[in-house]
């Protein structure tokens, strides 16, 4: 565990250092390519006023109850999708083809049936999550050996009982791989919609990201994708990574 560690941390010192390096070398301006201590000294300020902090719980509470609206809707439209051919036709094929849409494309439909309200932020998140959730919970049910399901009924378990104790929890780790494509799918409809639409009940990431490059700021652009990336590897570490783990161990899937 030391060693991985260990080989991680040289591995992002050296990217930090090359970035160092690139900028001493002013092979691009400084406007193009901040340097690493003027990223971390917009950083520092950012937080000393207040500004990031803000800016991360709106974007984060955005994202949160876009996400929890699209895994209500998407998981039960996946499940119905994998357990009956019409809807596997209908809302399928339908979803396979919005689930090609770039999230950015939702956002003007937003902006006329919404207007610059947090309805519109929330409407663009829960279309960019909702389709990818539903093709993987139905490719997730439909990866199922089914032997499983036919030893249950040779069991005596028939309908609801066999989806609730055979078919869901033997699917759960591509429920699980499913959810975390649809976060970040999440992530990105979230940051297409804050850069686009402005709305005075909350300024977020997205926000700032667009005024530094309104502003020619390339510090606060650089400092910004950086918190965008680290929340999104805290959530992965903290909410998915513990729960695939025991999935794995569960299942006997997991690395040796």
């Amino acid at each position: 565990m030391i060693a991985r560690w260990l080989s991680a941390s040289l591995f992002f010192l050296a990217l930090l250092a090359a970035w160092h390096l690139a900028v001493e070398a002013k092979i691009w301006s400084p406007l193009l390519l901040p340097s690493p201590l003027s990223v971390f000294d917009y950083l520092r300020s950012a937080v000393d006023d207040g500004t990031l902090w803000e800016a991360t719980v709106v974007t984060v509470r955005r994202l949160l109850i876009g996400y929890g609206l699209g895994i209500l809707v998407g998981l039960p439209l996946g499940l119905l999708t994998a357990s009956s051919r019409w809807a596997q036709d209908t809302i399928g094929v339908l979803a396979l083809g919005l689930q090609t849409l770039p999230s950015v494309c939702w956002v003007p439909l937003a902006l006329l049936w919404f207007g610059q309200t947090e309805s519109a932020m929330l409407f663009v998140v829960v279309m960019g999550t909702l389709w990818s959730l539903i093709l993987a919970t139905d490719n997730g049910v439909r990866t199922i050996p089914p032997i499983y399901t036919r030893a249950a009924r040779s069991m005596g378990s028939t309908g609801l009982h066999t989806w609730t104790h055979v078919v869901l929890p033997a699917s759960l780790p591509f429920l699980l791989s499913g959810m975390k494509q649809s976060w970040a799918f999440a992530w990105r409809s979230l940051m297409a919609a804050e850069i686009f639409v402005t709305i005075l009940t909350g300024f977020g990431l997205g926000h700032l990201l667009h005024y530094g490059r309104e502003l020619n700021a390339m510090d606060q652009v650089v400092g910004i994708m950086f918190v965008i990336v680290f929340i999104g590897l805290a959530v992965d570490k903290a909410l998915f990574a513990p729960i695939e783990r025991f999935l794995h161990r569960r299942w006997g899937t997991g690395r040796p």
